[in-house]
C-alpha cells in the first residue's frame, strides 16, 4: 500500500472522528435546549396550576379560568412539539383541550365563589399577592395574543377592583378593632386612608364603600366632640369651684 494512499485514509478516518464529533456535540446541544425549554413550560405549567388552585381565596370569573387553562395547553402544546413521540404527553394535551372546551360551553358566567373578607392582615396579604400574580398572568398572555383585548381590559378591571375591596375590607376591620381597643385615632386615621384610596374610583362597590368609611368618621368626630364637649363642661365646672372657694376663702373652724 502506498503512503499517499495510507495519508488519504488516516486523513479520511480523522474528518469522520471530527464529524462524528461535532454531530455528537450538536445533538448534545440541541438535546439541553430541549430540557431547557421543556423545564421552562414545566415551570409555567406549575405555576399556573398553582393560581387556579388557589381559587377558593377570591372568586375567579369564568375568562379568567379560560385564561390560565388555555396558558397550560400553550405550554404543553409547546412540549409536544419538543418531543413529539412522547404518547403520555401526547394524552395530556388532548385531556387539556378538552377540559378547555368544556370551560367555554358548560362553565356558568358568574364567579365560581362569592367573595370573602380578610379575617387577618396576614390573609389579606396572601389574597393580595394572589390577585397580583393573577393581573401579572393575564398581561403576559393578552401581549402574547392567547387573551382576547376586550376580555383582558374587563378581567383586569375586576381583578383591580378586587384588590381595592381586600385593602379596603380590611382597613375597614381594623378601624373596628381600633374603635373596640379605644384607639380613635388610630381608627381615624385608617378611615381617612381608605377614602383617599377610594376618592378616584366611581364604580359601585368604591362607592358603597366611600359611603360606609365617611359614615364611620362622622360618628367618630360626634363622638370625639362630645367628649370634648363634657371635658369642657367638668373643666368650666372646675374653674367655678375654684372661683367660689377663692370668694367665700377656707372655712375656718372656731
Amino acid at each position: 500500500m502506498s503512503i499517499g494512499l495510507i495519508i488519504t485514509l488516516v486523513g479520511l478516518l480523522l474528518f469522520l472522528v471530527l464529524g462524528y464529533n461535532m454531530m455528537l456535540q450538536y445533538k448534545i446541544k440541541v438535546d439541553a435546549a430541549k430540557k431547557h425549554e421543556s423545564a421552562r413550560y414545566i415551570a409555567i405549567i406549575d405555576a399556573t396550576e398553582e393560581l387556579i388552585g388557589n381559587a377558593h381565596h377570591i372568586p375567579f370569573s369564568k375568562a379568567l379560568l379560560v385564561c390560565l387553562n388555555n396558558r397550560i395547553l400553550d405550554a404543553l402544546q409547546s412540549m409536544h412539539e419538543l418531543d413529539p413521540k412522547n404518547k403520555p404527553l401526547s394524552q395530556r394535551v388532548q385531556d387539556m383541550q378538552r377540559q378547555v372546551k368544556h370551560l367555554k360551553e358548560n362553565h356558568p358566567d358568574k364567579d365560581s365563589t362569592a367573595f370573602k373578607v380578610p379575617s387577618s392582615d396576614k390573609q389579606a396579604i396572601v389574597m393580595l399577592k394572589l390577585v397580583k400574580r393573577l393581573r401579572d398572568t393575564i398581561r403576559t398572555e393578552h401581549n402574547k395574543g392567547r387573551f382576547d383585548t376586550q376580555a383582558y381590559v374587563n378581567e383586569n378591571a375586576r381583578l383591580e377592583t378586587m384588590q381595592i375591596r381586600i385593602n379596603i375590607e380590611n382597613v375597614i376591620k381594623r378601624a373596628k378593632d381600633s374603635i373596640n381597643r379605644g384607639q380613635a385615632g388610630t381608627a381615624t386615621q385608617l378611615i381617612k386612608k381608605g377614602i383617599d384610596v377610594l376618592s378616584t374610583r366611581n364604580d359601585a362597590y368604591s362607592v358603597q364603600a366611600k359611603g360606609k368609611l365617611q359614615d364611620m368618621l362622622d360618628e367618630l368626630e360626634s363622638k370625639r366632640q362630645k367628649t370634648r364637649a363634657a371635658e369642657q363642661q367638668m373643666q368650666n365646672e372646675n374653674e367655678r369651684d375654684n372661683d367660689i372657694d377663692a370668694l367665700f376663702g377656707e372655712k375656718k373652724k372656731w
